[in-house]
């Protein structure tokens, strides 16, 4: 009898701790994906072996050769599971204005933004800050406010690349570096003083010592970004071991206190785009900390892609010597129209906004170096559930809470049917033969409206994208009727990208390319 109540006691007490032990398994095992079904009307489902990772390992490892074949597998839209988020891919260019032009109360591409900025800067947005970031950019980064800023990062730029020519005869030795390593830095530099200020000249006594500072603190920065960026995609997945994530945490606060708003207020020439952010955010009561996690965030974001673009571009004009004539020719004749020129001790070339109007076959060569290595991932969450129509008729259920996306390096830029021999470099493929820029481009006989989209798309595209393009024509142009240029190895092959890179904007190559220059005087 007491052995009877004894064991119904135990059961009366075990059995509430099995049952929330059973549902939090049963929870557990929901969160991981595995009870999630393909429903009716929904696109081909495809979890992948391994409860909650889905095939990020896979994913992450090769993008394009992932996509490539789940396209294979399943056709032109299908759904994956990676890293606990069901992301629906589009792979068909002519659906992707369903895509772009979707309303953000049904795919927002904020969300994922902010996601991923939290995670890789540590900066939580605020309400009423979208406001703030769209005036900056309406007003600075169009019209008079980006011929400002245009001006601005050529000053800057003549400072990194030129303050130690003089007429001196051994000016025309041959000097040696890394491409990779020379564009990005220079570019990084120059970008950097343009938007976050020069040290001013009375500080220093001179102006001349005020540019010698700023070279050299521009220097260390940079430095310390490059190992940021190598840090970047494994940041931004979330998979940085121990010793990477203390050493990203340092990064951090040395950024947050190389950009902070109190160095910020002692520099001259501060951009307009740079202030009134900061501005905005100081009287709508941000913390300070948070502003200036956020100043680190536009330095990323407006200079991380810039300077390795300025590298394929190069490399791209030095193994196609027939590129490298044609755009050289026009930049020559640019400058002569200009009234300027290069000689021995004369002044520095004055890159206007207007004579960057007048580069077709330079505009050509930037778009076709961007097809080939722009390689963002564009993103969208699902804000409710939706029908997302495929340019054929065909319609799919989108579930509230998982992401839509496209690849365009993959399903548009990199299509033989839109652009015959995909891998190679063309640099008059955007070019009518009357010299105009060419936009029609055509996949089974029918006209692709996005043909390439290294800047994003819709409400979502890169607000600094004319700036960004700017500041790439400037470095080349200056590159190209200043010095002479050649590989080291006339005979290099194009280096491999690095694979980690996919998703995040412009490629980077695996190892650099060693080239010489001298001055062409």
């Amino acid at each position: 009898m007491n052995l009877c109540w004894l064991t119904e006691s135990v059961m009366e007490l075990l059995l509430p701790i099995l049952l929330g032990f059973l549902a939090c398994l049963v929870g557990g095992l929901y969160l991981l994906g595995v009870f999630r079904q393909r429903r009716p009307g929904e696109p081909p489902l495809d979890k992948g072996l391994i409860p909650w990772l889905g095939h990020v390992l896979e994913f992450r490892r090769n993008t394009l050769k992932f996509l490539e074949r789940m396209e294979k597998k399943h056709g032109d839209i299908f759904t994956v599971q990676l890293g606990g988020f069901y992301i629906t891919f589009v792979q068909d260019p002519f659906s992707f204005g369903g895509f772009v032009k979707e309303s953000w109360d049904k795919l927002d591409a904020r969300k994922v933004a902010l996601h991923l900025v939290h995670r890789v800067f540590g900066y939580k947005a605020v309400e009423g800050e979208r406001r703030i970031h769209e005036m900056s950019n309406n007003k600075h980064l169009k019209g008079e406010g980006l011929q400002e800023l245009t001006q601005s990062f050529m000053s800057n730029l003549q400072n990194m690349m030129l303050h130690n020519i003089g007429s001196a005869a051994e000016d025309r030795t041959w000097k040696e570096d890394g491409l990779f390593r020379y564009s990005y830095n220079v570019v990084f530099r120059a970008g950097y003083l343009a938007l976050f200020g020069n040290v001013p000249p009375k500080s220093e006594q001179s102006e001349e010592k005020a540019k010698e500072k700023d070279r050299a603190e521009s220097e260390a920065l940079f430095h310390e970004f490059r190992k940021y960026d190598q840090l970047f995609p494994r940041l931004a997945y979330g998979v940085l071991p121990p010793m990477e994530k203390l050493a990203a945490e340092r990064l951090k606060t040395y950024f947050c206190d190389a950009l902070s708003i109190l160095k910020m207020k002692t520099k001259d020439n501060i951009s307009g785009w740079v202030w009134d952010i900061q501005q905005g955010k100081e009287e709508m009561g941000m913390d300070v900390s948070m502003i200036n996690r956020n100043m680190f965030m536009l330095l990323s974001a407006s200079q991380g892609n810039t300077g390795p673009s300025s590298f394929w571009l190069l490399l791209f004009l030095m193994k196609h010597p027939e590129a490298m004539k044609a755009v050289k020719e026009e930049v020559d004749k640019v400058l002569k129209e200009s009234g300027q020129e290069v000689r021995p001790g004369g002044p520095m070339v004055n890159l206007t906004r207007e004579m960057l109007l007048k580069t077709p076959i330079l505009d050509s060569a930037v778009e076709e170096n961007l097809r080939l290595t722009a390689a963002p991932l564009l993103t969208r969450a699902v804000i409710k559930e939706m029908t997302f129509k495929m340019a054929d008729g065909r319609e799919y259920l989108l579930r509230k809470g998982d992401r839509i996306a496209i690849f365009p390096f993959s399903s548009v830029q990199h299509d033989p049917e839109i652009h015959p021999e995909p891998h190679s470099f063309k640099y008059d493929r955007f070019l009518n033969p009357d010299g105009t820029k060419k936009t029609d481009f055509y996949k089974a006989g029918k006209k692709v409206k996005y043909y390439t989209m290294p800047w994003g798309s819709g409400v979502s595209m890169c607000p600094g994208r004319f700036f960004a393009t700017n500041e790439l024509k400037q470095f080349v142009f200056l590159m190209l009727v200043y010095f002479e240029l050649e590989l080291k190895n006339p005979d290099e092959k194009i280096p491999e990208i690095d694979l980690s890179r996919y998703g995040f904007g412009t490629m980077q190559p695996v190892r650099d390319v060693q080239f010489r220059y001298r001055l062409r005087y």
